[in-house]
């Protein structure tokens, strides 16, 4: 299997997050099926969160804002490694992660798409340099907690289908102390 050809796979599982197979990510996203990824949030020591502006080239979500980073687990890789790699890829820093929860959602994506995910979410803090890949993020930036919550509230139509969701479950920003 080349590289492309493993980032490409997309590892399928089942409510309990056991792999049941592979398939292709554009595949398994046209037919909505169970798979395994995961989303990053990363915060600085103001208490704000970063987001990411997802670049317009990306085959689904282009332009709209979300967390720091988010992807799928290669082949052979370790569920809490995925998270360290695309970090770096996306973003261009790394940071210390812990794994805050894990849930299934399903929702649609324009045009024709469904995001149907085992979700792992984690998060980290993070002060240095920002190097966002231009073929991943268009523009980055940090966000109060109030700041986020209003414009979820006034635009969620800017936000990515997944963010919303964590948003919904009261994730996005988990220390009370922030």
């Amino acid at each position: 299997m080349t590289e492309e050809e493993r980032k490409n796979t997309i590892i399928l599982v089942n409510e309990h997050d056991e792999q049941v197979g592979t398939g292709e990510k554009l595949a398994v996203h046209q037919q909505g099926l169970l798979h395994r990824a995961f989303s990053v949030l990363t915060y600085n020591q103001k208490g704000e969160m970063l987001l990411q502006q997802r670049a317009l080239t990306k085959y689904h979500s282009g332009g709209l804002w979300t967390n720091a980073c988010c992807g799928h687990q290669l082949l052979n890789e370790p569920t809490d490694d995925a998270p360290h790699r695309r970090l770096q890829e996306e973003m261009g820093f790394n940071t210390a992660l812990t794994k805050q929860t894990e849930f299934i959602y399903n929702v649609p994506v324009p045009p024709n798409l469904i995001e149907h995910e085992y979700l792992h979410v984690y998060s980290g803090t993070y002060d240095g340099q920002v190097i966002p890949n231009p073929e991943e993020a268009m523009a980055y930036r940090w966000i109060s907690k109030e700041g986020l919550e209003k414009e979820i509230a006034d635009h969620p139509e800017t936000f990515t289908p997944w963010f919303l969701i964590i948003a919904k479950k009261g994730l996005l920003f988990p220390h009370d102390n922030r």
